[in-house]
């Protein structure tokens, strides 16, 4: 099979500011301040309907709608230790990863334990993440044998790709897979995204190279740098590029979704509003 190469040019995006009274008017502009969800949090994830997930410093996953009002709890988080990811792409399934154990723990969205799937069981080792498909299976990405794999809440093999060894010249190392629209984005921060069908058949690569909590909401593509928040246009392929303001001062996690910003510090979860 002939190897796909896909060497692309460097894409750079830079803005410089003349006036710093310029650039104060931007960052005072960009975001406006919405709400406070107070309280001690180690986690934060949110879905594609504002709801908001919070692992507590009691060990409880919390998820809360758009208002911060409680909508379920679970409590057995750490029963493998800490989990690695949670998974809320469907707001009516949630996924548990706890990586160092090879193991997903799958909720319904009520955060009840619909099943523990065990990925040593089905010889599957080595995996960084995994995420809900369109179809309510799950998608992972084998890091032994170099292949996107769909199994279903048993562990059992669906749907594998060709071996990426014979795709690409150089193999990504995916930290992330998100599941959008008729699409599946895997990120290596070295590389870029890659972006295949749902048939496993590689569509597209995007060079944005080292950012952060990516993610892919609609036709909009977010990530960050240490100052910088991106907003990819998937339609129109126009880039936002946001400078975070002073005032959002030290923060555990950063989040953007729905057009928002969430922050999670010492006190809670502080919510933007991206204008």
């Amino acid at each position: 099979m002939k190897k796909i190469n896909l060497i692309l040019p460097f894409l750079c995006f830079c803005a410089s500011v003349a006036n710093p009274f310029a650039a104060m008017a931007q960052k005072d502009s960009a975001f406006q301040f919405l709400k406070t969800i107070n309280g001690h949090f180690t986690y934060l994830n949110v879905d594609n309907l504002d709801n908001i997930y919070l692992i507590s410093n009691s060990n409880q996953l919390k998820k809360l709608n758009g208002n911060g009002d409680s909508m379920a709890v679970f409590n057995d988080v750490k029963r493998y230790g800490n989990p690695d990811y949670v998974d809320v792409t469907n707001p009516l399934k949630a996924l548990l990863y706890y990586k160092n154990y090879s193991t997903v723990v799958v909720l319904d969205r009520l955060l009840t334990v619909r099943n523990n799937i065990n990925l040593r069981k089905q010889n599957i080792f080595y995996v960084n993440n995994v995420t809900l498909s369109y179809d309510n299976y799950i998608w992972l990405f084998d890091e032994e044998d170099y292949k996107l794999k769909k199994i279903d809440e048993d562990g059992k093999l669906l749907q594998a790709t060709t071996d990426w060894r014979m795709l690409f010249d150089t193999v990504p190392a995916p930290v992330k897979i998100i599941d959008r629209d008729n699409f599946v984005y895997l990120y290596d921060p070295l590389k870029g995204f890659y972006i295949f069908d749902y048939y496993g058949g590689f569509k597209n690569r995007l060079a944005f190279l080292n950012w952060t909590n990516v993610e892919v909401n609609g036709n909009t593509v977010y990530g960050f740098t240490d100052n910088e928040l991106y907003s990819y246009q998937l339609k129109s392929l126009q880039l936002k590029e946001y400078t975070l303001p002073a005032f959002f001062g030290k923060f555990k996690s950063i989040k953007a979704m729905n057009g928002k910003v969430y922050l999670l510090n010492e006190k809670g979860v502080d919510i933007y509003q991206i204008k």
